[in-house]
This record gives C-alpha cells, sequence and structure tokens, in this order.
C-alpha cells in the first residue's frame, strides 16, 4: 500500500482579516525568542484566505472559538483556541503557537489535518464540531456547536 501522507494536501483554510492581522503581529512579536513556533503560524497565515470579518462563517475556527476534534491518538477532545497569554490547558485553553493550535486555526467542520508535535511526530485531527465565542467578545459567553461533523451517538 502507498503512503500518501507525504504528498497529501494540507486543507483550504479561511482566516479573517483581523485574526490575520492580530496572528501576523504575534508572529513577528515571538520569532525571536520561539522562530519554530512563529514560522508554523506564518506559514499557516501565508496559505489561508483571507476574508472580510463578517463573512467567516460559524463553522471555521478562528481565535476564541471552541472546538471539539478527534485526533488519530485517541478520544475525542474539546478545546478554546486562544492567544499565549491566556492559555492554560487545564481550562483546556490551547494557544495558537502551539503545533496543534496553528494545525486548528482557519480549518472547518468535518476538515482533516496532518499535523508535526514539537518532539516530530506526525498525527492527524479530524474537525468534530465549532463553535463561537458568545457576540459580547470578551469570549466567556454560552456557546453551542453550531455545526457537527458526526450525527450524535456515533
Amino acid at each position: 500500500m502507498q503512503d500518501n501522507t507525504k504528498t497529501r494536501r494540507k486543507p483550504n483554510i479561511r482566516i479573517s482579516k483581523t485574526d490575520h492581522d492580530r496572528l501576523s503581529a504575534l508572529a513577528s512579536a515571538v520569532a525571536a525568542r520561539n522562530p519554530d513556533a512563529a514560522d508554523e503560524l506564518l506559514a499557516e497565515l501565508d496559505r489561508a484566505r483571507i476574508v472580510a470579518d463578517g463573512s467567516v462563517s460559524n463553522d471555521i475556527i478562528q481565535m476564541g472559538s471552541t472546538v471539539t476534534f478527534k485526533p488519530d491518538t485517541g478520544e475525542a477532545k474539546t478545546v478554546t483556541l486562544v492567544f499565549p497569554g491566556i492559555a492554560d490547558i487545564s481550562e483546556g485553553k490551547v494557544s495558537i503557537l502551539t503545533p496543534i493550535g496553528t494545525a486548528l486555526i482557519g480549518l472547518s467542520t468535518g476538515q482533516s489535518i496532518l499535523w508535526t508535535t514539537r518532539d516530530g511526530h506526525r498525527h492527524e485531527l479530524s474537525v468534530v464540531t465549532v463553535s463561537q465565542p458568545a457576540p459580547d467578545g470578551d469570549g466567556t459567553g454560552d456557546r453551542k456547536p453550531v455545526f457537527s461533523a458526526i450525527p450524535a451517538g456515533a
């Protein structure tokens, strides 16, 4: 059987103009002390389709989105994608500067991506649900899944 992991293309991603601008500035700010994370984030930003802030559908992972994903290593996990200053894995808040955070940005429900851990292992994850923060803008409001790739009970 042929191994397609080396030639598989990354999925198309969409990022809002505001997220793109803020993440570009973040990558530039951390480039000197964390060049690997900055380079990975910049690579994702370079390949993203930038869309107007109001044009991003609710099933696309943005900063502040809560996402449930199924890794190839086990059971589904739910995390919120955040900026490094508020990241706290014990609360399920994953930094955009982690390999998995960078892999998640811009994906939509049902998409899968191959990503590489800091120790060089390659894994695949599939996005199951995405929910957006409440419109109050602080990211602390109730979140409701807006789209699911697998039916309940599956």
